[in-house]
């Protein structure tokens, strides 16, 4: 199966298709909405996509892991991470695509 990787670049170049920005601006106008998502989320904000989805920052308190190779047990240390919770909408337009494929 191919599957393409979206880039920045085929992000700008869509808004360039859309808007009618030109290339320059389009690309800018990516970057800076990218950074305010990156801005926001480093803050601890939320950040929510109106029928895309939400990431949100949690943290993990400090745990016990275990090397799976050598059963050796592991201080695993507490640590930020981002969730991504997509919506509805766009759980059902990704189930959707799957049952008009035929998968």
């Amino acid at each position: 199966m191919g599957h393409k990787t979206i880039t920045r670049a085929d992000l700008a170049e869509a808004v360039y298709q859309s808007v009618g920005l030109s290339r320059t601006d389009s690309a800018e106008l990516v970057e800076r909405v990218l950074e305010l998502i990156s801005h926001a989320l480093v803050e601890g904000e939320n950040v929510k996509l109106s029928s895309f989805g939400s990431f949100q920052v949690r943290s993990k308190n400090e745990r016990i892991g275990r090397n799976p190779k050598t059963g050796e047990e592991v201080p695993i240390l507490p640590r930020r991470v981002l969730v991504f919770k997509p919506s509805n909408v766009l759980k059902s337009k990704i189930n959707k695509s799957m049952v008009g494929a035929g998968k």
